[in-house]
């Protein structure tokens, strides 16, 4: 009743009402075929004689086979796994200063969006949570046409030239001779491509580090990437670079989780997202920018169009400027996530390119892998893709055609139809490309102020904390000791003795190569803004694991009220489904056994009390094993008064125990602060 109400209250968006269009319920419908005419029929092809041949007059059993024969599309090269969901955007003060985007003006206007997240190396059917960089594309439908802001949850990216981007996916993919591993970089293609092309380090940095594996799509970072350029009605612009700052906070999993999830729910991150907005926990997150006057381009110790360097936030401020909320899910993923088609080429008047090479590459090749993947050049016709702007120009045909254009010119300049559709002049709202100079001899080289490429990476190691550095280490050595060959083991130790000596070393311990030896990093700077220990500590939306069965203690039920109240999503965990009652003769509904369950598919564990209850769960050693493996993996862990029998070490950080009934409010509370802390590294396991 609660989602059913969320739903009803929400002010439906433009896109929305368009969409309904195209909205089609078969509930109680006759069934036709795909041109209208109703069929009686749908059980038995058109044959000569009940054991005869089927007759190729039997359209309606041609029209269903091809369209089943063609039901996939191409997946996507990269980012093939992706999950969508619908929102709003909106403004918190005007942008007019720095761009004309009609939808960065007005802090009342909210305007409609489509996310994609997804993994960039596996196909379609791989997992949520393998090591991988995340894309984090958003579609914005404005009134002055559709702007695509197609970023990743990583500021930087592997390669500076798009020249590159075709061999390092070759690299990264499965190995063409065997098509082994699927949706991981752990093998020799990958860390030899590395270990030649050194303009990786800083990437490879950000990969190994616990940003590859978010706990949700909620919980991490989004970045454009790429810098851009903000104009205004003036024609004065900044260089900027964007930034999507999670409300809940960074939060992530630990390798062991991520493997773990991987067989037990490879949905994961997909389901994490679809139950957060059917139960009204709505995505959140703040769009903020850095901006950068022309005039100070060159004022810096890296080249700001160097997609391989960040900003560093403490030389260039994040300036929060709106919210992204994402409320809806989709009602068909085909229709809308899969066909769903992005481009860093969809721009609107006020957002313009800058010379970084890679994306100049990507201007092209977004589009043309649309051509291949969604049959033709209409693909902006698909519903999800239509903008909410008014479409006119001289455009016609192709496969796959929508719009029905009457009249018999459709040419620019004409006059049989008034030379119509005209252009709009620029001062009215035309898109008009920043006039930039440009100057130098054709030639295929890259700058020598792209030439770094190490000291942001030994920046990105020297910001992080010490849980961070070894979660580095393991990861290099749990990569690397998937090669097989010990040459590019050592050629990838030896380049990242120029990101930091200490860190070359600790990798060499664990993978049986040289160690380069010595001390001594690349830069001497740090960022704090690029530790995830520096980020928002939220409860709300967190999943708790009750461990209960027949006999719990009645205190439970003023416990779980608490945890609701904070925002906190308890489920109940038992031997078995059905329903569990209580000392009292309370009852509780089991959503979960411990035959289907697993710790690692929560964010805490909270075991009740009660004699019977504890009994019943210590005599089944999946108990046992979900609070001992949720301890492991660092998670909060709740007991009430007998249910501590069920705890390895009670004293440990984040295990919060009430001893007594009488002691539940401040347990409850004092719960809801571990469970907002996330993980206790500084326990030992």
């Amino acid at each position: 009743m609660k989602e059913q109400q969320s739903r009803n209250n929400r002010q439906q968006t433009s896109k929305e009402k368009q969409l309904e269009q195209f909205t089609v319920s078969n509930d109680g419908k006759p069934m036709t075929t795909n041109q209208g005419v109703p069929v009686s029929e749908d059980e038995h092809s058109l044959k000569a004689g009940v054991r005869g041949p089927t007759l190729m007059e039997d359209f309606h059993f041609r029209e269903k086979m091809t369209h089943f024969d063609h039901e996939r599309i191409p997946e996507r090269i990269v980012h093939a796994r992706g999950f969508g969901a619908h929102g709003y955007f909106q403004v918190y003060e005007s942008m007019k200063a720095y761009t004309k985007a009609q939808f960065l003006q007005d802090p009342e206007q909210t305007t409609p969006v489509f996310v994609r997240f997804s993994t960039v190396a596996g196909s379609r059917g791989s997992a949520d949570t393998v090591r991988d960089v995340r894309g984090f594309a958003v579609k914005f439908y404005t009134e002055a046409g559709n702007y695509d802001l197609v970023g990743n949850n990583m500021p930087v990216f592997f390669i500076q030239d798009a020249m590159k981007f075709p061999d390092l996916v070759h690299a990264v993919k499965p190995e063409p001779h065997n098509e082994i591993p699927q949706a991981q970089s752990a093998h020799d293609t990958f860390w030899d491509f590395v270990s030649n092309n050194t303009e990786s380090a800083h990437m490879v940095m950000w990969k190994m580090s616990d940003r590859s594996l978010p706990r949700s799509f909620r919980m991490m970072e989004g970045f454009g990437v790429h810098t851009f350029r903000f104009v205004n009605d003036e024609g004065r612009a900044h260089f900027v670079k964007f930034h999507w700052k999670p409300v809940l906070g960074m939060h992530a999993h630990v390798w062991d989780e991520v493997q773990k999830l991987a067989g037990k729910d490879p949905d994961y991150h997909r389901r994490d997202l679809w139950d957060a907005i059917e139960s009204g926990n709505y995505p959140e997150y703040e769009l903020g920018v850095q901006l950068i006057p022309e005039e100070d381009e060159f004022t810096f110790d890296f080249d700001i169009l160097d997609p391989t360097k960040l900003w560093p936030e403490e030389i260039v401020p994040v300036r929060i400027i709106g919210k992204l909320t994402l409320n809806r899910n989709t009602d068909n993923f085909f229709a809308e996530t899969e066909q769903i088609a992005f481009h860093p080429g969809h721009v609107v008047p006020g957002i313009d390119f800058t010379n970084d090479p890679l994306l100049q590459g990507r201007l092209f090749s977004y589009t043309d892998t649309q051509l291949s993947r969604l049959g033709g050049p209409n693909f902006h016709e698909i519903p999800i893709n239509r903008p909410v702007a008014p479409v006119h120009n001289n455009q016609r045909d192709g496969m796959h055609r929508m719009t029905i254009n009457p009249g018999q010119v459709s040419y620019h300049k004409n006059g049989l139809a008034g030379n119509s559709p005209s252009p709009v002049p620029e001062e009215e709202g035309g898109y008009a490309h920043y006039t930039e100079k440009v100057d130098g001899r054709k030639i295929r080289e890259r700058s020598d102020s792209f030439k770094d490429h190490y000291s942001q990476a030994s920046m990105f190691w020297n910001s992080m904390s010490e849980v961070e550095k070894e979660h580095i280490v393991s990861a290099f050595q749990f990569e690397l000791g998937k090669v097989k060959s010990k040459d590019i083991r050592q050629r990838v130790v030896d380049m990242f003795a120029n990101v930091d000596k200490e860190l070359a070393s600790r990798i060499s311990e664990g993978i049986g190569t040289v160690s380069p030896g010595g001390q001594g990093a690349a830069s001497a700077l740090s960022s704090p803004a690029l530790s995830m220990m520096n980020t928002v500590k939220s409860p709300r939306s967190r999943k708790v694991a009750v461990l209960a069965d027949n006999g719990f203690s009645e205190a439970l039920t003023g416990v779980l009220e608490q945890l609701e109240q904070s925002g906190i999503i308890a489920e109940i965990v038992s031997t078995k489904l059905g329903v569990i009652s209580g000392e009292a003769g309370s009852q509780l509904e089991v959503q979960r056994s411990l035959l289907n369950s697993d710790s690692v598919l929560f964010d805490a564990v909270l075991v009740a009390g009660g004699r019977q209850s504890v009994d019943e769960l210590l005599a089944n050693p999946k108990s046992l094993d979900f609070v001992k493996e949720a301890f492991q993996h660092y998670k909060p862990i709740g007991a009430m008064a007998e249910g501590a029998e069920l705890l390895l070490e009670p004293s440990s950080p984040g295990v919060v125990v009430a001893p007594a009934e009488q002691d539940s409010p401040l347990f409850a509370e004092e719960l809801i602060e571990a469970i907002a802390e996330h993980r206790y590294w500084s326990r030992v396991v």
